[in-house]
This record gives structure tokens, sequence and C-alpha cells, in this order.
């Protein structure tokens, strides 16, 4: 029984649990009583001081874009540099280029470069996924639109590395530095993608350099973090024996801080390509080219083949890039080219050559063969796939649909939305002095003070609503296949990679599968943001459960707790930091999944974003609906944060 007492001590304190209750019960009274009073609505077409105010900026911007030596010297010059940065990559990899009908190098030569990368930095192994992977892409008919997305990728990586190896650097030798870019990085990737597009089209325009640059900016984090991170982890022994031997700082960072650092710098690489394809498909909204652009037009007209099948090829993509990035990060950088590998290696570069002067040779070897396009098939086959299933299982789908709408999401909205704003910033305050401390409850009302004066409390309460509903599903379907993984190594062999998977898809392809099940909706998007968190959720609690202590779950069992009882009063109650991070993850990822779901009938913030960029005199309001997600996630996150560092009991 000591063990059962001992874990109930890792549980939030009863008298704080039942105050939480006590004030979720007084604030649904109030509710109730005071139902449609000072809600600040807004009608969609209507826009507050604040909202013309940005229209008013925008409109001067425009007008001096070319005058006012801000945009001639430094806005426009850094668009012309970005473009022009981009522009060489297409040229490379997927335009005509110097007045040839093709780009430089061919598909062939594309495959065989990537091909010759992977045996330099990985393994066979991976050179031929590459090869099989990228030949998958074109036979798809989608090779030029690919090359686009992996042209934008590639300039936004080379930036991110470029300035976020050095701030990384800068960070991992300094604590001053490192403690302020802590809060920036937080700050950066608690924000939901749709929110770079406004503040960029404004100062870059709508175009590729915008969307490099959004790119970018989405994928930096990951860059600076890991240089850092591995900068700090590098053994204090090993710099105190480089500072014996007379080393100069420059002499200790690039002997040995980033060759044993090396490994965690290119497992960053991995995580910023990843952001920057995931990113590069969501900038179509503002012209990216590309798969995402496909995608994009696909669901503006409902086509499921289509959107499957550009779909697809992105997550293609994306596992390949994916697995070649880790398997360069599993070997040490530093170490010579094994013997055995030197003349597979030099085979391969002569390869390469070879087919690289045929793709610039050949147009066969340029242009993918249009002959065998397996696309269309693809396309139909999945169109026709969606239409059966809408059709045969359209009673269930529309039942469920329904069901959780009436039942779940339409009164935890109208709870949100028709109570007073006042009342609902009183429990917003309250849940964050219980949950957090002082000091979270103070940035909750400077975050419930920015949402009264955006404009749109009802649209930003109709998205935490949304938020809600899909974090609470999430939670629980994390928290029982984590668990089923903890306690299975055979289950954790066989999910874990299928997490990993769907980890590395971009928020677009998410909404392809639950779109032809479930059409618009905000039931549609609910469910893809789900989909989209689980993932890591469920690694996070699978991990916070198997951390436990084997010897106090062997005294559990050996006390006569059944297996249940195991689970729920010891290792749900030890893991509790981890379950209460699991949340915090899980709210950041659904509520960026909830804001891209405005392009499949979520309404409220995301449509608000989208209908910015489609309508000049929305402009302000999109702009200002951006900033309300930023304050939305900041406070959802700040709670939980402070949640979870709460000590066990406290």
């Amino acid at each position: 029984m000591s063990v059962l007492t001992a874990s109930r001590a890792a549980v939030t304190s009863p008298g704080r649990g039942r105050l939480i209750a006590a004030v979720l019960v007084v604030f649904v009274v109030l509710a109730a009583i005071l139902r449609g009073t000072h809600t600040l609505s807004l009608v969609p077409s209507d826009t507050t001081a604040l909202h013309r105010w940005f229209n008013d900026v925008n409109r001067w911007v425009s007008t001096n874009r070319n005058d006012s030596p801000l945009f001639l010297y430094f806005f426009n010059e850094i668009r012309a540099f970005v473009d022009g940065l981009t522009t060489l990559f297409q040229d490379l990899l997927s335009q005509p280029s110097f007045g040839r009908p093709v780009p430089v190098i061919g598909w062939l030569g594309v495959v065989a470069v990537l091909t010759l990368l992977a045996v330099a930095f990985a393994n066979l192994r991976i050179a031929l996924l590459v090869v099989a992977g990228f030949t998958f892409i074109g036979l798809q008919g989608l090779w030029e639109e690919s090359m686009d997305t992996l042209a934008l990728t590639l300039s936004a990586v080379l930036l991110a590395l470029l300035i976020g190896i050095p701030l990384g650097i800068w960070a991992g030798l300094s604590d001053r530095a490192n403690a302020v870019a802590t809060p920036v990085l937080d700050f950066l990737q608690t924000m939901p993608t749709f929110v770079y597009l406004a503040p960029f089209t404004l100062l870059f325009l709508i175009g590729p350099a915008s969307a490099t640059l959004v790119t970018l900016v989405y994928a930096l984090p990951p860059a600076v973090r890991y240089t850092a991170h591995g900068i700090r982890s590098v053994p204090r022994a090993s710099v105190e024996a480089s500072e014996s031997l007379g080393a100069s700082q420059f002499q200790r960072l690039v002997g040995v801080l980033l060759p044993m650092s090396a490994r965690t710098i290119v497992l960053g690489l991995n995580q910023t390509i990843m952001a920057a394809l995931s990113m590069a498909t969501v900038a179509a909204l503002i012209d990216a080219p590309g798969l995402g652009k496909t995608i994009l037009k696909a669901l503006q007209t409902l086509d499921v083949g289509t959107s499957f099948n550009a779909g697809l090829a992105i997550v293609v993509m994306a596992i390949v890039l994916d697995r070649l990035t880790t398997a360069a990060s599993r070997r040490t950088q530093v170490q010579q080219v094994p013997r055995w590998r030197r003349p597979l290696l030099a085979v391969t570069a002569v390869a390469t050559l070879f087919c690289v002067y045929l793709s610039r040779t050949y147009l066969w070897a340029a242009e993918f063969p249009s002959e065998i396009n397996i696309g269309d098939d693809i396309a139909r086959l999945s169109g026709d796939f969606a239409e059966w299933v809408t059709s045969t299982f359209s009673d269930f789908t529309g039942w469920l649909k329904d069901t959780a709408t009436t039942l779940l999401l339409d009164p935890l909205q109208t709870l949100l939305v028709e109570s007073p704003w006042w009342l609902v910033a009183a429990l917003l305050l309250a849940l964050a002095f219980l949950l957090g401390n002082l000091r979270v409850t103070v940035v909750t009302a400077f975050c419930v003070a920015g949402l009264v004066l955006s404009g749109l409390w009802q649209d930003s309460m109709t998205t935490l609503a949304a938020t809600l509903l899909a974090t609470a599903a999430t939670m629980l379907l994390g928290v029982v296949v984590g668990v089923w993984m903890a306690r299975s190594a055979r289950a954790d062999l066989v999910i874990r990679p299928v997490l990993d998977a769907l980890q590395v898809m971009p928020p677009f392809v998410y909404l392809v599968p639950f779109l032809a099940l479930f059409a618009a909706s905000r039931f549609t998007a609910i469910l893809a943001a789900v989909l989209y968190a689980v993932p890591v959720v469920t690694k996070i609690v699978a991990d916070g459960i198997a951390a436990v202590s084997a010897t106090t779950v062997e005294a559990a069992t050996a006390s006569g707790s059944s297996t249940w009882q195991t689970i729920w009063k010891v290792q749900l109650p030890m893991a509790r930091q981890s379950l209460v991070l699991a949340t915090n993850q899980g709210i950041c990822y659904v509520l960026a999944m909830i804001v891209v779901g405005g392009l499949v009938g979520a309404g409220a913030l995301g449509y608000d974003v989208v209908a910015g960029f489609s309508q000049g005199e929305l402009f302000g309001k999109g702009l200002t609906a951006g900033l309300a997600i930023v304050i939305l996630g900041i406070m959802l996150n700040r709670i939980t944060q402070a949640a979870a560092e709460r000590r066990p009991g406290s």
C-alpha cells in the first residue's frame, strides 16, 4: 500500500482538484443565467477600428513600397536576394533556364545526386529508398511540382542553417545568449503556421520570396536549438583538455566542440528540413510554387483524388529526406569513410557525373518520361474509393459527425461564445492561477485583454472550443495507445514507426481523408487536428510511462494490484509531468491544425486569416486574426507549461 500512497502524492493535491471543479461548476451555472449578454459579437463582414488601421497600414505600404528608404534599401533588397536564390534552385531542379527548355539538372541527375549523398552520408539501404521514392514521385506525374517544392525547401533550409548555426553556437557558448534565445524560440515554435503568412506578405508581397522567408523563419528554431544543445552537451573534460594544451577559443570551437556535436547538429538539419517542407506546402496560400499549390486547388474544388495524389508525393518526399538525414545523424561525421565503402562511393560518384551529363544532354533524361503516369490512376482510384466510402458509410459518418457536433462541439462552443466575455475571462484567470502561478495569471490577463481588443472574441472562443475538444480526444487516444506501447515491447515496435511516419506528414495532407469522409465542416478540422497531434502526444506518454521505475511497478503487482490498478494508481500518477507535457504539446499541435482547418469549414480565426488574403478589405481583420491565434497559443502554452513544471503534490 505504501507504493499506492506514494503514487498519489504525484497527483495534483485533492484540495486544488476540488477547487478547480468548483470553479467550473460556478462558471457553468453563471453562464446559463447570463447567456447571450456581453458577448462582444461581430458580424463576419464587419471590421473594427483596429482592423481598419491595419488596412490603412497595408495601403500605405503598397503606396510607398517603391519610395520609402526602408523598403528600397532593406525589405526590397531582402526580397530580391531571396527571390534570386529560390529562382536559382528552381533553375537547377525544376524550371526551364538559361535558354533551355529544361532545368540545368534533369530528373536523372537529381536522383543520381541524391543517391550519391545517401551512399556518402547514410547507407546503401537509404540510397535504394532515395531511388525508389523519387522515381515513384516522377511516375505520379508530379516531378516538376515536387522539384519546385524541393527548391523552395532547400533555399529556406540553406538560409536557416546559415543563420541558425551561428546563432546556435553563440547560444551554446554564452549563457546570456541562451537565456535570450530560448523564449524567442519557444514563441516561434508555438505559433501556428498560418500566423506567419500575413506579416510576411505585408512586407514582401505575395510570391516565392515571401514563401521562402516564411519557411525560413518557421524552420529556424530547430537549427538554433539543436546546435546550441550539441555545443552544451560536449563533455567538459574534453574542453578542459583542449584548454590545457593551449588551444584558443576558436581552436576549441573548430577542433573540439563542433566535431563532437556534429551528430546533434545533423539531427537539427533533419528537423529543419521537416519543418521547412511542412511550411512550404502551407505557403501555397501566398503563391508558393509546388505541391502545396496543387493540394490547395484540389481542396478548394473538393477534388479528393488529385489532393491525395499530391499529398502522397509530399509524404514520400518527407519520408525519404527524413530517413536520409536521420541515417546521416547516426554516423560520426568526422570519421573517415570505411575502406570497404570507398570503391562503392567512387563508382557512385562516377555514375552520378554520367547521369548529370545525360540529364543535360538528352531530353528523356531531363524531363521525366510522361508515357508512364500512374498519378492519374492513383487520383482516379482514390477518388472512386472516397466516393464509395462516402456513399457506403454516409449514414454512419453523418451520424458520427452530427452526434459529436450536437453533443460535444455545439454545447462547448455555445458555452464559450454566448457567455459574457468577462465571465470567460474570470474562468481563464482562475484556471491559470490554480494550474500555474501568479506569473502565469498575469500573462493570461494580458492575453485575455489582447483577445478583447482584437475585436475577434467570439471567433477566438470558437477556435478555443474546437481546440479543447480536439485536445481532449487526442489525450484520450494518446494515453490509451501510449500505455499500450509502454507495457508491450511488441506494440511499441509496430506502432512507433507508424507514428514516426505520421509525424513527417505536412498539415495539408491530414485534411484529405477526412474531407472525403465528412465533407467540409468543423468536425473535419477537429479529426484532422487529432490525427496531426496524436503521434507526438502518444510518444511522450509512452516514454513517460516507460520511465516509471520497474521496481515500483513490481512492488504494486506484488501487493495485489491488478493490471488496471497498476496503470491507474501507479504508472499514470507517477508519469504526471509527462502527461501534462503531452497535453501542452497536444494543444500546440491541435491549435495549429484547427487553424489550417479554416480551409475546410472550421471557420473562426482560420477562416479570418484565409479571407484576409482573398479579400483586400479584410486584410486587417486577417492580420488581427493571426495575432489572436498567437495570443491564444501563448495563453494555452503558458498555462499547461506551468502545470507541467509544478512539483508533484504541490
